[in-house]
């Protein structure tokens, strides 16, 4: 009867063994290949793509060219800093070294003054000379002051005498005028100090009418 039934009906079977009977290697099923090799190649949920990758990559090349750009702009700024402060010190020098050769020659303008006054001056080749030296020291920067009349000024005049209560105190006499190089004093001007009195020749002449009066 099985003899039969076999002619009839071919038997059919499925290999189920895990180990290849010919190789005596394991067998892996193929559904479960594919699903592995389709759940590798599926992307991943929350996977970061390429660009991303990239862009955090190139995220410390960018602060770091930040960083060395805001080094350079500092240096820059620097050194900028630094010239300017060297041109104003050499500037301040040249303007002292100009200040110190005028300073020496005030002692000429004074022997100069002085003849002026005795009238050595009015005219020759000494007051050529006297009239260049003077345009030559003013071009660089020289001014004189103390003038009869001029308010008193302490950080500008040197008092040796005063007269008066100081209320209004104005130069009287000019002993040795005074010198400046720019807004520098190279010297201070000797002078003589009064009282200015404002009004003081209405005040005499009606001081003096009263006195005529009473003569007559």
């Amino acid at each position: 009867m099985t003899s039969d039934n076999t002619e009839q009906e071919p038997v059919t079977f499925v290999d189920k063994r895990k180990i290849d009977p010919e190789t005596g290697q394991v067998r892996e099923a193929e559904p479960v290949t594919e699903s592995l090799a389709g759940a590798a190649a599926a992307p991943q949920p929350g996977s970061v793509d390429e660009g991303e990758v990239q862009e955090q990559a190139a995220a410390p090349e960018r602060d770091e060219l930040a960083e060395r750009t805001a080094d350079l702009q500092r240096l820059q700024a620097e050194y900028a800093n630094y010239r300017r402060r060297v041109q104003r010190d050499k500037q301040v020098d040249i303007e002292s070294a100009k200040a110190s050769v005028v300073g020496e020659l005030i002692g000429v303008l004074d022997d100069l003054d002085r003849a002026r006054s005795h009238g050595d001056l009015d005219s020759g080749p000494l007051k050529a000379v006297a009239d260049k030296l003077t345009g030559a020291l003013t071009s660089l920067g020289l001014s004189e002051f103390g003038a009869e009349g001029d308010p008193f000024d302490p950080s500008l005049h040197e008092a040796v005498q005063h007269e008066g209560d100081g209320h209004d105190p104005v130069l009287g006499t000019v002993m040795r005028k005074g010198y400046k190089f720019g807004d520098r004093v190279l010297r201070h001007a000797m002078v003589a100090v009064i009282d200015r009195v404002e009004g003081g020749e209405n005040t005499s002449d009606e001081a003096a009418q009263p006195a005529e009066s009473e003569q007559e």
